[in-house]
């Protein structure tokens, strides 16, 4: 399965995402501790799990070939088809003419409620995250870190969900907060 990968993402523990050569994608997953709900849940299935939840919603994820137990490395793997697009991330960093910069970020805006409304509550929300399709839609990747209940977020809840974001330089301009934490 590895021959001929691009290896996309790597840490000093290993490779963590891998572009196989057939185009599709393999995110490799370590438990970080022995004793941790990993051990029961892999990230690997809550990924693939959050796919199937997140598509019930509307939202655009990646669509998941498998999940994987690989015992020869230690790992957990989803291999899944990527989303077409370019993250927000990429967009900014290529250069964006003011308007088309000004209609990505009220779409942000806007997904991020939509987010929200849907019971979505995804810890690692920032602009690295978020796809825009070639149909202009937003979808999400690296989803296996959300977690989505059967009601909209609260205040309290909005306003944690965008602290990732806050943090990185130039992203947190990307979304209407006031719009974020006060919608109905």
């Amino acid at each position: 399965m590895r021959a001929g990968a691009l290896v996309i993402e790597a840490d000093g523990f290993g490779e963590k995402v891998l572009r196989l050569a057939d185009g599709t994608m393999l995110k490799l997953f370590r438990r970080k501790r022995w004793l941790s709900s990993a051990a029961w849940y892999p990230y690997a299935q809550r990924f693939a799990d959050n796919a199937v939840a997140l598509r019930k919603r509307d939202v655009p994820v990646p669509e998941i070939i498998d999940v994987l137990r690989i015992p020869s490395i230690a790992r957990d793997a989803v291999h899944y088809h990527p989303l077409p697009g370019k993250t927000l991330r990429e967009m900014r960093y290529e250069g964006l003419d003011p308007d088309t910069e000004q209609e990505l970020k009220s779409a942000f805006t806007r997904f991020v409620i939509r987010l929200h409304e849907s019971g979505v509550y995804f810890r690692s929300l920032h602009l690295g995250n978020v796809v825009c399709l070639p149909d202009r839609r937003l979808g999400l990747i690296d989803i296996a870190d959300a977690r989505i209940g059967g009601s909209r977020l609260g205040r309290h809840k909005r306003a944690r969900n965008l602290r990732c974001l806050q943090r990185i330089p130039g992203e947190s301009e990307w979304v209407d907060f006031y719009r974020v934490l006060n919608a109905r």
